[in-house]
């Protein structure tokens, strides 16, 4: 099989994770890499093997470099991919793919214009405790969905480099939440979204957001809830599922997830029990012979297959995983996400 030749421009932590990657694959082969930083592009040399490109007209010029891979500082995606795509190279951006729906409306156009592909890293797609929860969605395992939660917990703040700074497209939105609101849309990719909420919290970072509760809410009544946070040294659950007949959970990362599912609503001659200072028959814990509870173990999955699927894209064997009109989605919700923090209020949302 002919692998494609990729070229990684922005060779830091991300960078770096792609070419290892690409090296360990069966796809692509790496020719090079490109970094503004001298330090970088000599660490690309003598610990990975690869040649290292000044500038990017050096990329630009290399017939043998047919996809561009962007890991640099967000607010430079648009003018290296449309860089690109001029001289006929395909381009798949590390997310946020770039800072607003009107550049991503450029970076398309442009696209098109070439007749190059373009798309979006959006590896989380292949986690392991999304997977399950988008099977447990798809199959109705436990009854339509009426609200996911899904949070990412740390404690160490945002991380100190240009993440950190409103101008290079820095903060938690666009670092994590670009990838939590890109899962629960995929849910719900048949469903128009209605509105949306959202609080940023700045404990942290004056300048930038290092954590955010965010609400959508969906023209099937159902919720969906992403909460970042980036001060929590006790964490909440990963993902929370309440259907119709059950709820899931999956604790953390890796962890498997956990199942009730519900097979009789009425109970007869529930006890209650002592809560606190008082009873409940309310909030009495159900039986046995009403719910069912068990486990399901973490898949195994390949975050490569988005790297084939492109490849297969561009032979013309496979349409992309990653859509124009999915990026769209996703980035226009990050702007309803920035104007609801502005105003403290729900924005509508038209599709």
């Amino acid at each position: 099989m002919k692998k494609h030749g990729l070229c990684v421009v922005g060779n830091g932590g991300m960078g770096d994770w792609h070419v290892r990657r690409a090296q360990a694959g069966d796809v692509v082969e790496v020719i090079a890499v490109h970094d503004i930083k001298e330090s970088r592009n000599v660490f690309a040399e003598e610990i990975r093997g690869v040649k290292a490109y000044r500038t990017l007209e050096e990329v630009l010029a290399d017939k043998s470099i047919e996809i561009v891979t962007i890991a640099t500082p967000n607010d430079v995606h648009e003018s290296i991919a449309i860089a690109c795509m001029e001289a006929g190279k395909h381009v798949i951006s590390e997310k946020p793919v770039t800072l607003s729906v009107a550049s991503l409306e450029r970076m398309i156009a442009a696209s098109e214009r070439y007749g190059v592909k373009f798309s979006v890293h959006q590896n989380r797609r292949w986690d392991a405790d999304y997977l399950v929860m988008k099977q447990l969605f798809e199959k109705q395992t436990i009854g339509e969905t009426l609200n996911i939660e899904s949070r990412v917990h740390g404690s160490r703040g945002v991380p100190g480099d240009w993440r950190t700074m409103k101008q290079y497209g820095g903060g938690m939105l666009y670092d994590w939440g670009v990838h939590m609101i890109d899962q629960l849309l995929m849910l719900f990719k048949d469903v128009k979204l209605k509105s949306v909420f959202c609080q940023c919290d700045h404990i942290t970072s004056n300048e930038v957001d290092d954590g955010f509760k965010l609400t959508m809410w969906f023209e099937n009544g159902a919720r969906a809830y992403i909460e970042i946070g980036t001060y929590n040294f006790i964490i909440l659950p990963r993902f929370y599922m309440q259907g119709r007949h059950g709820t899931a959970l999956i604790p953390d990362w890796g962890k498997p997830c956990q199942v009730v599912e519900c097979f009789g609503w009425e109970e007869k001659n529930v006890t209650p029990i002592q809560a606190a200072a008082g009873l409940t028959k309310t909030m009495a814990p159900r039986n046995e012979v009403t719910t069912k509870s068990y486990e399901i173990a973490l898949p195994e999955s390949d975050p490569h297959d988005y790297y084939r699927n492109f490849c297969a894209a561009i032979e013309g064997r496979e349409e992309q995983i990653v859509t124009h009109k999915q990026m769209l989605r996703v980035m226009r919700v990050i702007e309803a996400a920035f104007e609801s923090d502005a105003k403290k209020q729900v924005i509508a949302f038209e599709e």
